[in-house]
């Protein structure tokens, strides 16, 4: 049964995870403004708005499709700060989150780099860490992972995530979308990383191994900064969607029966995105 759209500010984005069609606006606590990544900065004009139009679109996507599981967040960036307001459409509650959690890895030894306790020349199996991060964020390498999240510390990486306000265990390595999103806003907005590093992570989450899913539903113009994930029944993208000085991240998490649903999951995954991208980006 569709529940009717609904739109809601609550108090923090760990509140009670929720099934179903409606779309909700969550806000995290504790999201420190900072000033813009270098790509995000010339803003110019109101930037389009996640109205009720969309929700609605979003939503009938999701609807057409009860035989998955799909959880769509979407929130703007503005200039100068990650934003604490996340749209959530279909599941809310957490998914295996494949490889996009290679994003919250990279961004976790990125910052122990800044703080002087790793090293970008710092050995990581036979290649330099520099080479393990590229090697995990733009072709997905596991092995590479394991070397990044192993020189981290798993609990570590349990305590950075909890710094930006997400609840992450390596060991199940489950997100929500509203969790992804925040991970990928924080990074855009240059509020995680210095300025240097975020353009290095960004730079490595364009031109990827795996093109097919929101980036090939993005029309010309739009900068898409991503990172895909494929696991068992697990099919995601998860995307910093970015244009003439206004950006959105866009996360969409699906879960089928297994990799047999592959096409089907991602022409829903680039359906969202299309609506997404000429809600927000084509011209009136």
């Amino acid at each position: 049964m569709a529940v009717p759209v609904s739109v809601h500010v609550a108090a923090q984005a760990r509140s009670t995870p929720t099934v179903g069609s409606g779309s909700t606006t969550t806000t995290v606590s504790g999201q420190k403004p900072a000033p813009p990544a270098k790509a995000a900065s010339g803003a110019s004009g109101a930037s389009a708005v996640i109205d009720a139009a969309l929700d609605a679109t979003i939503n009938g996507i999701i609807d057409a499709h009860p035989e998955y599981q799909i959880g769509v967040a979407l929130m703007e960036i503005p200039a100068g700060a990650a934003s604490d307001q996340v749209h959530l459409y279909g599941v809310e509650e957490p998914f295996e989150a494949a490889s996009t959690a290679k994003v919250l890895a990279a961004e976790a030894y990125y910052h122990l780099v800044e703080t002087g306790e790793a090293s970008l020349n710092e050995p990581l199996g036979a290649y330099p860490a520099s080479f393990q991060l590229q090697a995990m964020i733009q072709q997905s390498d596991n092995d590479s992972w394991s070397l990044i999240m192993d020189a981290v510390g798993h609990q570590e990486l349990t305590d950075y995530a909890s710094s930006l306000g997400v609840q992450y265990d390596p060991e199940s390595n489950t997100l929500t979308p509203a969790d992804m999103a925040h991970i990928l806003a924080g990074l855009y907005s240059g509020s995680l990383l210095n300025a240097a590093d975020t353009s290095q992570l960004l730079s490595t989450m364009q031109n990827t191994n795996d093109e097919t899913l929101i980036p090939a539903a993005v029309p010309a113009g739009v900068t898409v900064y991503h990172k895909y994930g494929e696991l068992d029944g697990e099919l995601h993208d998860a995307a910093v969607l970015a244009k003439d000085g206004h950006a959105y991240t866009l996360v969409v998490y699906t879960k089928g029966e297994d990799l047999g649903s592959v096409p089907e999951r991602t022409d829903i995954i680039r359906q969202v995105t299309a609506a997404v991208a000429d809600a927000l980006f084509q011209a009136p």
